[in-house]
């Protein structure tokens, strides 16, 4: 069990990795939405292997069989250690690749807002974002913040991952 959680948790951290830096060189120019849509197909395909590390463990190494609970253990444990590789990756990005990624990301976020409010309710909204800015600009922030998101995600996988492969 420990060797399939390792190697398809690993395929997976290589392939998310490979991914991010793909869409840093090809998509570099395209608006924060299209970018966060990238990142998020790039994140489902990459917990895929979740699926695909189920099936390999019940039919390669469990004669067959796997309970709903072993299941989504495995599917869990293959989705923390792509997120945490996710989540180095952008750590690494924003300190040192993209310093002004996370300025910029606000600075873009406040011109939509204003672009969308009543200039009383955009002033609420940018006073909100202005106390929340300092925390999020933090790496260790940045890393659990998009750890996480892939780790909620991995487990919606993982769950259904179990539904469909559970076999007793």
């Amino acid at each position: 069990m420990k060797a399939t959680i390792l190697r398809y948790g690993l395929y997976g951290a290589l392939l998310i990795c490979v991914l991010f830096s793909a869409s840093l060189i090809f998509a570099g120019g395209l608006d924060f939405s299209t970018q966060e849509i990238i990142g998020y197909v790039s994140m489902l395909i990459s917990l895929s292997f979740v699926f695909f590390g189920i099936k390999h463990f019940r039919d390669q190494e469990n004669n067959g069989k796997v309970t709903f609970g072993k299941a989504l253990l495995i599917g869990v444990l293959i989705s923390l250690i792509t997120a945490v590789a996710f989540g180095l990756l952008d750590l690494v990005y924003v300190k040192y690749i993209n310093p002004d990624f996370t300025a910029e990301y606000y600075a873009e976020s406040l011109k939509q807002l204003e672009a969308k409010l009543p200039a009383a309710e955009f002033e609420i909204k940018r006073s909100e974002i202005e106390a929340e800015k300092e925390l999020f600009m933090s790496p260790i922030m940045n890393f659990a913040i998009m750890a996480s998101t892939v780790l909620v995600i991995g487990f919606i996988i993982s769950l259904i991952s179990s539904i469909i492969l559970q076999r007793k």
